[in-house]
């Protein structure tokens, strides 16, 4: 299983960034793939999950409205579209995958299942 996220960076507040995550050696289909971040000294924080076979997805309450994710099955690929980024977004952003991720993510769990290597996110003027 190989997750491989880029499309990280330094914007401004107000601005917009898009995450990608590759995602290779398994059934992409077959699982939830999403994001969660985790900032210096702070907890990791699920932001969004996509079930690419149904189209079900989740959002943190803290991202709802500003994040759109999306799925390109013919690419196996997750995007994280962030748009009115702000100072707190701050972090490093992984992708996950797990069979159930959108549950795990609703019941506040942390054991995100597979994990890619970060791609990290500042956000400041």
């Amino acid at each position: 299983v190989q997750l491989v996220e880029s499309g990280g960076g330094l914007v401004q507040p107000g601005g917009s960034l898009r995450l990608s995550c590759a995602a290779s050696g398994f059934a992409f289909e077959a699982y939830d793939i999403g994001w969660f971040r985790q900032a210096p000294g702070k907890e990791r924080e699920a932001i969004s999950c996509i079930r690419s076979r149904d189209g079900s997805t989740y959002y943190a309450a803290s991202v709802k409205g500003r994040f759109t994710i999306s799925s390109d099955n013919a690419k196996n690929t997750v995007y994280l579209q962030m748009s009115s980024l702000k100072s707190e977004d701050t972090a490093v952003y992984y992708c996950a995958a797990d069979r159930a991720l959108i549950e795990i993510m609703r019941h506040e769990s942390h054991n995100f299942g597979f994990v890619g290597q970060g791609t990290q996110v500042t956000v400041s003027s």
